[in-house]
């Protein structure tokens, strides 16, 4: 069953200096365009910090804005630590952007306001000017928010909620019979920070899946198609056996993990938009590793009006939802090992650029972090070598920039200082840009 959820939002009147409550159908201030004509501004990079435990990469993020020359200047030294801006956020904030980079989109991750979202304009170095346009989000994605800008000028948040394991019977015959979560999703307009629909309803899995023990944990991702006809949300699946029970030291029934003999492919969540109705799932034919990614995008809409999905954080595959039919095109698949002569490669990160060009970020059986140039068309790949692979983790990547022809990947160790590359995605030349500072338990995650 359908519902909607009735939110909580609040618009923050910077002009007064003071908090009001407000409807979410509040119309605030339209972002900042770039002049026609005009070049890009700044390049924006963000960090991580620790924690007061000292726990690496917990802490909350940093963030400053770059100009096009200091990014590529490699005498300018960044130390983002003591001279960046603290985006809001008791944990590693949920950052995306607009386009042209002229503005920021942060949700808070965990705490008292974790859940609150808020807009900053990008006016250079560390400054950035809170719009004051706020939205509570809590209600529906939690404080814990899985969401990402799903297409320019929407954002959409996902959260799955309460899965719980339901059996029959007394000990020792307790019956497995399903687990099942509630799915919540929120449209979020970036514009006006408004929120036009949410709705919540069961995780659709059928019936004969339920009792065969498979369940999902975690949605994420989600992408619009080109017609803004659907949305796609990722999906961590997972499976018990309904026949290994076994009882924990309080008695209660649990049934054995069952993911090695998992049969069903990888598995999208499928609703209209912006309806947010008729949840479907579509699974592939030629993968079985989970898409849910962890806290970068991982699926575009192509030039070509298909998407592209990687099955991150721990596979090697990029599929393909028809834009026909609106199903998984199980002719098509891009296998990141077979293109660059591997085994074992994670894809950690991944952006679509132009006419099946992409960039990808990945390690090698979990170790090490690496960089390649993608063609999807071809299916072939160019690894960029960089100077810190033996040494670099990008589990908390958040974005990856792309202006014209040119990638921006910042490159730190965790603890340690790095480089700036700027990568040229047409003629595969690199660029050791901008010095990036290091500070113990930092590392950088991100450009926009």
């Amino acid at each position: 069953m359908m519902k909607k959820i009735q939110l909580r939002s609040l618009f923050l009147m910077s002009i007064l200096g003071a908090s009001i409550l407000t409807s979410c159908e509040e119309n605030t201030a339209d972002p900042q365009k770039e002049e026609e004509g005009k070049g890009r501004e700044f390049i924006t990079l963000t960090a991580s910090i620790p924690d007061e435990a000292g726990t690496a990469g917990n802490g909350g993020t940093m963030a400053f804005a770059l100009t096009p020359e200091q990014a590529i200047d490699p005498s300018y030294v960044l130390n983002i630590y003591q001279n960046g801006f603290g985006l809001r956020s008791a944990r590693t904030a949920r950052v995306q952007a607009s386009e042209d980079g002229t503005e920021l989109y942060n949700i808070q991750y965990t705490g008292e306001d974790g859940g609150v979202f808020n807009k900053y304009r990008v006016n250079g170095g560390k400054n950035f000017i809170d719009t004051g346009n706020e939205l509570v989000l809590s209600d529906i994605i939690g404080t814990s928010p899985r969401w990402v800008k799903a297409a320019e000028g929407i954002g959409i948040g996902v959260h799955l909620t309460g899965a719980s394991t339901v059996y029959d019977g007394t000990a020792p015959n307790h019956v497995y019979k399903y687990t099942r979560g509630t799915v919540r999703i929120a449209i979020i307009d970036l514009i006006n920070s408004r929120v036009p629909n949410t709705a919540e309803f069961a995780f659709p899995f059928p019936e004969e899946l339920e009792a065969q023990g498979y369940y999902v944990g975690r949605i994420d991702v989600p992408v619009l198609n080109a017609e803004k006809t659907k949305i796609y949300i990722g999906c961590n699946v997972s499976k018990y056996d309904p026949k290994k029970l076994s009882y924990n030291a309080e008695g209660k029934p649990t049934w054995a993990n069952d993911n090695a003999n998992r049969q069903i492919g990888t598995t999208t969540l499928v609703v209209d938009y912006p309806s947010l109705t008729n949840p479907k799932l579509i699974y592939s034919e030629v993968s079985k590793v989970n898409n849910h990614s962890y806290r970068t995008m991982t699926q575009y809409v192509g030039t070509d009006g298909h998407i592209y999905q990687a099955t991150a954080t721990s596979g090697q595959d990029i599929l393909r939802i028809s834009k026909n039919t609106n199903t998984y095109d199980n002719s098509y698949h891009f296998s990141l090992d077979a293109a660059l002569g591997v085994t074992g490669a994670r894809i950690q990160a991944f952006r679509y650029i132009k006419d099946g060009e992409a960039v990808v970020l990945y390690n090698i059986a979990g170790k090490g972090g690496y960089i390649a140039l993608v063609n999807l068309n071809t299916k072939t790949a160019t690894k960029i070598s960089n100077e810190y692979e033996s040494s670099l983790d990008f589990s908390q990547y958040q974005n990856i920039a792309v202006h014209e022809d040119l990638v921006y990947i910042p490159l730190t160790p965790s603890g340690e200082s790095g480089k700036l590359y700027v990568i040229n995605w047409k003629t595969k030349t690199v660029t050791k840009g901008a010095t990036l500072s290091g500070q113990s338990g930092s590392w950088f995650i991100g450009s926009y």
